[in-house]
């Protein structure tokens, strides 16, 4: 049985970039209850530090979605992670809360990595592949995680925002050297050229497109709720069971080699045996369960259990809901569709550190829970409705047409 994460040989690179990018970011997660130490602010206030960094990217990474549409998708890679890049060293030298601020900024205004990564795949890959290698983006977390959060906390211990800050920014432009050599333009002039003519001829608007709706609202619940979730995990464990920045970093390292053990063991067949849509309807539901629990929690053992339940459910959940967003739509629309749902996960970003700094700050944890199953009862609840998707295809006779001319 050949290992589909390699399927796909040009969308090789890509995960490789990927992976290193989100290593970068995970690195920041056990550390920011200890910066918010270090520079003598609430961690409500690092919160809105965390959250500045998504209101940035949720305003521009549909922007740079949509020009990954006009320009190609490799350039707009090399923009987004050249200014990953210059975020990150920033960071490293950052001595102060506005330089901090900034370097998220920063971050955030060039954070078009996922939605212009999503629409490689649109590009690269069939409809009946495309769940499990959407999920593919999934396994590049599953993997950063394991060795992020680790880095990230021992370095901090050992020098501050400093030397994770440099190592963070070392690997973004080890990003930007792997997207120059070795990964192929997915969307070349030929295609763009096409598609410019093809809009002239065939409109789709998203907001039409029922299905599209549905999916991205969807989305968007699922993945508010699971932002905040997962921006609650470092500040709780820390708050809750006085760990430091170093042992959360150890735990979260050990949730993702579960994470990884599951996702090359239990996901594949999950999914050929249930097929996409229950594998959601079941993900969905393991969310809703832990969600309530986990502000429960009363010592380290039943937290961790159910971030293990937590992360089988994004398994199941995140790549096949991202497959059926990009189905919705027309291989001219990969892009714009996927720069939707990634401001959809931005917007969830903004708010969650947000709420989760805020509920852990001012009420008992347990609230906390109640706020994120509320909200995450609202995909489950949708994810038994059944949507048909139309199947798109480039329209051939314009295109013949188009050529004769």
């Amino acid at each position: 049985m050949p290992i589909t994460i390699f399927k796909y040989k040009n969308l090789s690179p890509l995960w490789i970039a990927v992976f290193i990018d989100i290593i970068g970011f995970s690195m920041i997660l056990p550390m920011s209850p200890f910066i918010a130490e270090s520079f003598s602010i609430p961690i409500f206030i690092m919160g809105i530090v965390l959250s500045i960094n998504a209101m940035f990217s949720f305003v521009f990474g549909p922007i740079l979605g949509k020009l990954s549409d006009k320009y190609g998708r490799r350039p707009l890679l090399l923009i987004s992670q050249a200014g990953t890049f210059a975020g990150f060293i920033l960071l490293a030298f950052s001595n102060s809360i506005w330089l901090l601020i900034i370097s998220r900024i920063i971050d955030g205004i060039f954070g078009g990595n996922f939605p212009i990564a999503k629409a490689v795949i649109g590009d690269e890959v069939p409809p009946k592949d495309r769940g499990i290698q959407m999920a593919n983006i999934g396994v590049a977390h599953v993997l950063a995680s394991l060795i992020g959060p680790g880095i990230g906390g021992t370095l901090f211990s050992v020098g501050g925002l400093l030397l994770p800050g440099l190592f963070a920014a070392g690997l973004s432009l080890f990003t930007m050297i792997i997207t120059i050599f070795i990964l192929n333009e997915t969307w070349p002039k030929e295609k763009r050229d096409l598609n410019h003519e093809l809009k002239k001829h065939v409109v789709i608007h998203i907001r039409k497109n029922k299905g599209a709706m549905w999916y991205l609202t969807l989305w968007g619940f699922h993945t508010a709720s699971f932002m905040i979730a997962m921006a609650s995990l470092s500040f709780f464990a820390q708050i809750v069971f006085g760990i430091n920045a170093f042992e959360i970093g150890v735990l979260l390292m050990i949730t993702g080699i579960f994470r990884a053990i599951v996702r090359f063991t239990l996901f594949k067949p999950t999914i050929k045996k249930l097929g996409e849509n229950n594998a959601i309807k079941l993900g969905l539901g393991m969310f809703l369960f832990s969600f309530f629990l986990v502000g429960f929690s009363v010592n380290l053992l039943m937290f961790f259990a159910l971030i293990m339940v937590i992360s089988f459910a994004a398994s199941l959940t995140r790549g096949p809901l991202n497959s059926m967003i990009s189905q919705s739509v027309s291989p001219m629309e990969q892009g714009k569709i996927n720069g939707y749902s990634s401001g959809l996960d931005s917007f969830a970003q903004i708010v969650g550190p947000l709420l989760s700094t805020f509920m852990l700050n001012f009420f008992m944890p347990f609230y906390l829970s109640f706020l994120i199953s509320s909200i995450a009862l609202v995909p489950f609840l949708m994810g038994f409705k059944a949507i048909q998707l139309k199947k798109y295809e480039m329209p051939r006779l314009n295109q013949e047409r188009l050529i004769q001319e």
